[in-house]
């Protein structure tokens, strides 16, 4: 139990970190008006018109960090996905089908995160989906390894 503590700690140290790096860095799309119009999609999908930097959304700031400046935000995805993965396999650890469903969904949901950023013309854009569609196709192979481990188990036993 103390070996999960301690990894979920220095994963949440490492988010928080990396967070509010990421958010500082981010806060430059206030001084870059001619950004505006591509890099706050918060701020538009709350109808908030931004005549200046301080009307622009702090869920922005993290959007034009990760787009050109993605070091900080890479290092809090990967934090994300690690406390997620420490949480899961300590919380499924002894029961397959639940596990099967844990990766399978974490990596429908990283594969269907690089459909928003498919396309992306920014250096941050293209390491996102990198990263989204290398770990979705992890999570997914995962599940497949914990569901033709489990199966092949099934069949040993059955064949006795």
């Amino acid at each position: 139990m103390f070996k999960y503590v301690l990894q979920l700690i220095v994963g949440i140290f490492t988010l928080v970190v990396s967070t509010f790096i990421a958010w500082y860095e981010g806060s430059a799309i206030a001084r870059t008006p001619w950004e505006w119009r591509y890099s706050t999609p918060f701020s538009n999908l709350f109808n908030m018109e931004i005549t200046n930097g301080r009307d622009i959304s702090q869920l922005d700031y993290f959007v034009y960090a990760a787009k050109f400046q993605p070091l900080f935000p890479v290092i809090m995805m990967a934090s994300v996905l690690y406390i997620l993965s420490i949480v899961g396999y300590y919380l499924i650890k002894n029961k397959p089908k639940w596990a099967i469903g844990f990766w399978g969904l974490m990596g429908c949901m990283m594969i269907l995160l690089t459909g928003f950023i498919f396309n992306s013309p920014t250096i941050g854009g293209r390491i996102f989906f990198w990263i989204s569609l290398t770990s979705g196709l992890i999570n997914i192979a995962v599940a497949g390894f914990v569901y033709f481990r489990n199966f092949k188990h099934k069949v040993t036993i059955n064949a006795t």
